[in-house]
């Protein structure tokens, strides 16, 4: 399987882990990953809800010079995928709007390729990770974390918005448990940390009570804000409201990566705000028990 990756803004700065996992994980599963070259924003900025044309045409900008490598291409932000997704539906199904974005490109887009998600490209390869797993996660209690981009709108999602389980499913095959909750898909606030912490903090209190109410030692997501938020913000939580939540925050790459005995430091697991070592060292794989 080859690829043309779109790694975006954020995989440069806030969520490196999330790129430099999402790569070697995908080496190692024989998933091929080229970069676009040249590749700009995606618009996953303020510029979808103030002008849906240059939205469209920041996006379809990166989805012309895939296409000119002849091959799909995948994102691994949820924040990226949509914008990508919702552009590439929007031009192929409606030939006015593709028309007038081609008119604005130095090189016309042919919507003649497909968007696909991180985690939808990984969970395509999944009988390869049941095959390759060394260091399967046991003991690993594991809230799978959604969040709003990838399960909706209907015309791009990559799972069902009420009940998804892509994610579940692959952290059971790489030996984890994956608890039952019903925050799977509640929004964490997102990029509202900047101008709104309050309601950022209150959203988060609920998914992380969810989660450790769930019997969850740890979440997993596949998305850089979500990361960020459900991160950083415990321990404010935990001054702010007396809680105690120490619950690690992973990227499912970094997870999946684990069990396939590729070295934490190639996943870039020592840079998160709540260190996750403690937990790590739990792994029953990791103090010489079953492989598989």
């Amino acid at each position: 399987m080859k690829y043309s990756y779109y790694p975006g803004c954020c995989h440069h700065t806030s969520a490196k882990e999330y790129d430099i996992s999402s790569r070697v994980v995908c080496d190692t599963l024989g998933i091929q990953l080229s970069d676009v070259p040249d590749w700009s924003c995606c618009g996953s900025t303020a510029a979808h809800s103030t002008s849906h044309l240059l939205a469209t045409s920041l996006a379809a900008r990166n989805l012309s010079l895939a296409e000119k490598e002849g091959e799909d291409v995948v994102a691994s932000c949820a924040a990226c995928y949509q914008r990508l997704a919702m552009a590439d539906h929007h031009l192929k199904t409606n030939k006015d709007l593709l028309q007038e974005v081609n008119q604005i490109l130095d090189r016309p887009y042919g919507s003649s390729i497909k968007v696909r998600s991180m985690l939808d490209v990984i969970y395509s390869a999944k009988s390869t990770l049941a095959a390759g797993v060394k260091k399967p996660l046991h003991g690993l209690k594991v809230a799978a974390y959604y969040g709003c981009l990838l399960v909706r709108p209907l015309s791009v999602r990559v799972d069902d918005a009420e009940y998804p389980q892509t994610m579940d499913e692959l952290m059971e095959t790489a030996g984890a448990q994956a608890v039952e909750w019903g925050f799977k898909t509640e929004c964490c606030g997102a990029s509202l940390a900047i101008s709104n912490e309050d309601i950022v903090l209150e959203l988060v209190f609920k998914i992380l009570e969810a989660a450790r109410d769930a019997g969850a030692n740890c979440i997993v997501t596949a998305c850089p804000l979500c990361h960020f938020n459900l991160d950083v913000r415990q321990e404010k939580l935990n001054k702010s409201r007396g809680q105690s939540f120490n619950l690690p925050v992973f990227y499912f790459t970094q997870l999946i990566g684990l069990s396939l005995g590729i070295d934490q430091r190639d996943l870039s697991l020592g840079t998160h705000f709540l260190d996750p070592s403690r937990l790590i060292k739990t792994f029953d794989s990791f103090n010489g028990g079953d492989r598989v």
